[in-house]
């Protein structure tokens, strides 16, 4: 089992900016698809972005895409999750999961939560106006 910690959530003021990290303990795997996801207060949860180990491409949902940035940090074996120009509506606790059993990002697959076998206990991020 893989255990994923999720920090750098806090309080921000609109257009400033957060980094969030997802470090992971336990089973490590080399291949693996890493998401992150938001939920709002009485909204389901949903897809922000994702990382694919086969060949590092990254992906974004259409709401945060230009603002967010996801990436692997090699050094600190995280996952980390870059907010820039941040908005009210970005308010929502912050997930990182991971699916260990692919490495290949698909699309109709993994903009949902059901591939991911491991998930962090959240982060809150609060964008003030």
């Amino acid at each position: 089992q893989v255990q994923l910690v999720e920090s750098g959530g806090g309080l921000v003021q609109a257009g400033g900016s957060l980094r969030l990290s997802c470090a992971a303990s336990g089973r490590t795997f080399t291949n693996y698809v890493m998401g992150w996801f938001r939920q709002a207060p009485g909204k389901e949860r949903e897809f922000v972005a994702a990382f694919s180990s086969s060949d590092g491409t990254t992906y974004y949902s259409d709401s945060v895409k230009g603002r967010f940035a996801i990436s692997r940090d090699k050094a600190k074996s995280t996952n980390d999750l870059r907010m820039n120009s941040l908005k009210p509506e970005d308010t929502a606790v912050y997930y990182c999961a991971a699916d260990s059993r692919g490495s290949v990002f698909l699309r109709a697959r993994h903009t949902t939560t059901s591939p991911y076998d491991s998930w962090g206990l959240g982060t809150q991020v609060t964008v003030s106006s």
